[in-house]
């Protein structure tokens, strides 16, 4: 729940509370653990640049912090959600975050102590964002333990709304405690955050972990696999699409508000404060009628309001001049970023399967950080060379354009379906003894259609070649026999033969569906056929430069 978008995905029925999430006990408190967290990772996160200005104000070294938080986010998060899909989640969680308060109070102490130093300070701030790296996917997988799939939107909503605010007040807090107190407060109050979420961790007990019947994925292979699973995935190919198109755009005024306050409207810190404090409110405000909006929009629609809200923002923003217009604006700001947000995340959640949730979060959270960080460092150029209100008004534009490019992606158009496994398909009794690393593994499936049926059978099967693809195959392809027209034969690759047993586990009930259909058109049930290489050794590849593969019939 720490970071950004963090939500519920599937869970077990269970009765409703009339209290909606509040209702569960788990959710709450690891909410209120989080929220406290957040505010202290933006005051810790004020606290750094400002003790950076002090311990050296060269702009190179004051930017080098934001580079050194967000460096671990783009090189780790990915590895991170495959690690977070092969081990214990929880047990993963829990580490991270003790390794991060550790570093926290070390730090802290050194502040207090009067030894920080730049270097120091840039090591400690990377290392914190190596934790946070590890630890945003894994919230992807734990929050989903806590509610049920009926609470998704609300869950997803309220925890954005979370995120807002403790965005809001944390620089506010961490100014006045450094102006009021001392520089090291705001870091020992980040530390109690982390104690606050450890803590939180500690009590929660998750529920049991599906006994895995297979070996787990080895690590560089499950990163593969879950950049192929999302490359193949057509919900979150349409949820990235949108995402990028919205955030590196709609990201213009996040990198742009601290001018506006100061050099558009004259104002100062307190100014902003007001204006990130009106974001914050719009955001809680949006996560409350979240829910009627959805039921009376569907989620596109919902969607492409929130963009238009985004792209009336940044107008506004950049003729703003007054207090007034850009209190309101920022409150409709805060709140399409919110209803966004939410769309995307939950689209990118119910396009996923358990086994693979962790790795397609990392994925969209990404895709999040990436077109953050690259629209700030763009539009702040941008601004530079050409002012800051045309800079926000060509933003706007960009918003316009990107959601006209997307038009037509759907969002959320996985949640009718049953992602849980099928295992429909039967195991393959090989005469031959083959090891779980030998491959790679010639998938042939024979069909019989009449004449009529080809072309329907056809279009069905290039629906199921994504499937496979999306689960493991490659090189993927279906043939007709010009000499026999009801003749169709279909080929694919799998690495291995554990690769093959992992494709056999993760065929959905929705995926068994789209074979059914296929299958209505068959004049005899399809025959397959695993031809697998042989092993291969230094030795043998002297003698016999050339190796047949071992046919075996399944």
């Amino acid at each position: 729940m720490t970071s950004p978008s963090t939500a519920a995905a599937e869970g077990s029925p269970r009765e409703r509370s009339r209290w909606g999430v509040f209702g569960n006990l788990a959710f709450s408190v690891i909410l209120a653990a989080s929220a406290l967290f957040n505010v202290g990772i933006a005051m810790f996160d004020t606290s750094m640049s400002w003790l950076m200005t002090s311990l050296n104000p060269d702009p190179m070294m004051v930017s080098a912090v934001q580079v050194a938080t967000m460096a671990p986010m783009f090189l780790l998060t990915v590895p991170a959600g495959a690690l977070a899909d092969i081990v214990d989640a929880r047990r993963l969680l829990l580490a991270a975050q003790v390794a991060v308060l550790a570093i926290s109070i070390v730090f802290a102490g050194l502040v207090s102590a009067k030894l920080a130093t730049p270097v120091n300070l840039l090591l400690t701030t990377f290392a914190l964002g190596i934790g946070g790296a590890i630890a945003a996917p894994v919230w992807q997988l734990v929050t989903p333990k806590l509610v049920g799939k009926e609470d998704l939107d609300s869950a997803i909503a309220i925890n954005n709304a979370s995120y807002s605010v403790a965005r809001a007040i944390g620089p506010a807090l961490g100014g006045f405690a450094i102006a009021a107190l001392s520089i090291d407060v705001p870091f020992w109050f980040y530390c109690i955050g982390n104690l606050a979420v450890v803590a939180a961790v500690v009590w929660w007990r998750a529920p049991r972990r599906v006994r895995e019947t297979l070996p787990a994925e080895r690590f560089s292979s499950a990163v593969r696999t879950g950049l192929r699973y999302v490359r193949h995935n057509r919900d979150m190919d349409a949820t990235l699409l949108r995402a990028v198109a919205f955030f590196l755009f709609g990201s213009a005024y996040w990198a742009l508000l601290p001018l506006v306050a100061r050099s558009q409207m004259h104002n100062g810190p307190a100014v902003y404060g007001a204006l990130l404090g009106m974001i914050g409110l719009g955001s809680i405000v949006a996560s409350l009628g979240l829910g009627w909006l959805k039921d009376r929009l569907g989620p596109d629609w919902l969607a492409r309001l929130a963009t238009v809200g985004t792209i009336a923002a940044l107008v506004v923003y950049g003729a703003a001049e007054t207090l007034a217009p850009a209190l309101a604006v920022s409150f409709l700001a805060g709140a399409c970023w919110t209803l966004m947000m939410t769309t995307l995340f939950v689209s990118a959640q119910v396009a996923l399967p358990d086994w693979v949730r962790g790795r397609g979060m990392a994925i969209l959270l990404t895709a999040y950080f990436g077109a953050m960080t690259i629209g700030s460092a763009v539009w702040g150029k941008v601004a530079s060379v050409w002012g800051l209100p045309t800079t926000l008004y060509v933003a706007a534009a960009g918003t316009l354009i990107g959601m006209a490019a997307t038009w037509t992606r759907k969002l959320q158009t996985a949640a009718g379906q049953d992602l849980t496994p099928s295992l429909h398909w039967r195991d393959r009794a090989f005469v031959l003894a083959v090891d779980d690393d030998q491959g790679p593994v010639l998938v042939t499936v024979e069909y019989r259609v009449e004449r009529e049926d080809r072309a329907p059978f056809l279009a069905i099967m290039q629906e199921i070649g994504q499937e496979r693809r999306r689960d493991g195959a490659f090189a993927w392809n279906v043939f007709v026999d010009a000499g026999d027209v009801g003749r169709i034969v279909e080929t694919f690759l799998i690495q291995s033969i554990l690769e093959l047993k992992h494709l056999r586990a993760r065929v959905t009930k929705a995926d068994q569906m789209v074979e059914a259909e296929a299958h209505k058109f068959l004049k005899a049930p399809p025959n397959a056929e695993f031809l697998i290489a042989p092993k291969r050794n230094r030795e043998s590849r002297r003698k016999a430069p050339l190796l047949q593969p071992v046919t075996v019939a399944g």
